[in-house]
């Protein structure tokens, strides 16, 4: 059992501060210091109100507090736990997906599952706009976070020549730039959905656990489109992210049928 350390007096008696609020600010402190290490339990929630010197809804608001901030997870019956933590997946960069989660500063490596000339289905060549019989570049990837597998990603690439090359360490736009091949655009929808049974031992996860799947059509200067990209991404260890200006990103929500 995790003993969480009497809290700093000038955090519980700061003027105008509600109680659930300094508590909250002195839990996620020991969250994000290490103090309380992700997986593990915090202290029953009466101990803790004891330790706090608050009743049990004072201390339930600071939990819902840090729930709501992705710092801990509330499990019925079982207590409250600290949560992993989470990268965020941005929708206003045009990046490969490693290269965005290493801006972050995250570890990510990547497992290359499979890499072949083949013939997509039909709904991808309708998606790069070429003939049904097409054959294109099949890229399947597994991206590990921190060594945790996060996502699955599984692209159809126009150019063939990329199939001997070494896509484990680079990004699949820094190669196509080695090539001469520009990327201009992106056009990306994001979408929730769950794991198959395929995809979810590919993750580590049960399959039917809720997950973000983003497909991706990226074109080049010509704005013709050069590769088609379906990632899988378990929403338990990434978080979509983004930054709005007057006239920066433009995002459109539409209902599903």
């Amino acid at each position: 059992m995790i003993r969480v350390p009497e809290p700093r007096e000038d955090s519980l008696t700061a003027p105008r501060t509600p109680k659930y609020q300094a508590i909250a600010s002195d839990l996620a402190a020991k969250i994000r210091h290490g103090d309380l290490p992700p997986g593990s339990a915090l202290p029953p929630q009466k101990e803790l109100s004891a330790t706090y010197g608050v009743t049990l809804a004072t201390l339930r608001q600071a939990l819902q507090r840090l729930e709501d901030d992705g710092l801990v997870s509330q499990q019925a019956g079982r207590g409250t736990f600290v949560a992993e933590p989470r990268a965020a997946y941005r929708l206003d960069s045009l990046r490969g997906f490693a290269e965005d989660l290493r801006a972050q500063g995250q570890t990510v490596s990547t497992q290359i599952l499979g890499q072949a000339v083949r013939k997509p289905p039909a709904w991808v060549s309708a998606e790069l706009g070429i003939d049904k019989d097409a054959r294109v570049l099949r890229l399947e990837r597994l991206r590990l976070l921190a060594g945790r597998p996060a996502v699955h990603q599984l692209s159809w690439i126009l150019d063939v020549d990329l199939a001997d090359v070494d896509l484990s360490g680079t990004s699949l736009y820094a190669a196509l730039a080695g090539r001469g091949v520009v990327v201009h655009r992106a056009r990306e929808v994001v979408r929730p959905g769950v794991l198959d049974a395929v995809t979810a031992d590919l993750l580590g996860h049960p399959a039917g656990t809720p997950a973000f799947v983003s497909d991706r059509v990226t074109y080049g200067l010509d704005d013709a489109p050069l590769v088609f990209d379906r990632a899988t991404i378990l929403g338990n260890l990434l978080e979509i992210r983004t930054e709005r200006a007057v006239n920066g990103l433009s995002m459109q929500w539409s209902r599903q049928v």
